[in-house]
């Protein structure tokens, strides 16, 4: 039998976390972008068992064109050439720019709207299996929830160095229970998913 898998990745936090765990000191976090599909065959191709990539839902922020014309045009830029394939679905929150330009604009939502849509999507049965990819702790009350209440096998995922979204619980009741399964990704994977498309350029 052959999985159905459905990788959910907190894009942001994906991003950043790979940014300061592997780029250069100095470097612009928009080198590091990642590119979801492969981030997601890359998880997949790591499983045990017999796997087929079925979703990969993309959670992010999308700035004020107002405020910020042309991170805007390339987010959108991004996200229609992602949606090209038809398994790639990205879910964007407007930013919050309360104390701007003082402060930086903030991502607002979207960790709830992923939590939602995994323990919704779970529940449903739509997918055998669910990794989810972050290091947001936010989001653990919902990968705990779908973990033990769901059908779907339930996993997570994070780059090396960067510290995975296990069960506390589990951990302080045996130091060794490392729940969900973890597939971890390091720099060699980096590199192979990386995003380096100029968007704006290719318009």
């Amino acid at each position: 039998m052959t999985d159905s898998v459905a990788v959910f990745i907190d894009y942001q936090n994906a991003h950043l976390t790979a940014h300061g765990l592997f780029a250069s000191y100095g470097t612009r976090p928009e080198v590091s972008l990642i590119h979801p599909l492969r981030v997601a065959g890359r998880i997949v191709s790591k499983r045990r068992r017999a796997s087929e990539l079925t979703s990969v839902r993309v959670f992010r922020g999308r700035p004020n064109p107002e405020h910020h014309p042309t991170p805007t045009a390339a987010n959108d830029a991004q996200t229609a050439a992602w949606q090209r394939d038809r398994r790639v679905r990205v879910i964007r929150r407007d930013l919050n720019y309360r104390g701007w330009p003082e402060h930086p604009p903030r991502e607002k939502g979207v960790d709830v709207a992923l939590a939602i849509n995994l323990v919704e999507s779970a529940m449903l049965a739509e997918f055998d299996a669910a990794v989810v990819f972050t290091c947001d702790t936010d989001i653990l009350p919902a990968v705990e929830m779908a973990f033990r209440r769901t059908e779907p096998n339930i996993e997570v995922a994070c780059w090396i160095g960067a510290k995975p979204l296990w069960f506390p619980q589990a951990l302080a009741q045996n130091p060794r229970r490392y729940l969900p399964y973890c597939h971890f990704l390091n720099e060699s994977d980096f590199d192979a998913v990386r995003d380096r498309t100029d968007y704006l350029g290719a318009r």
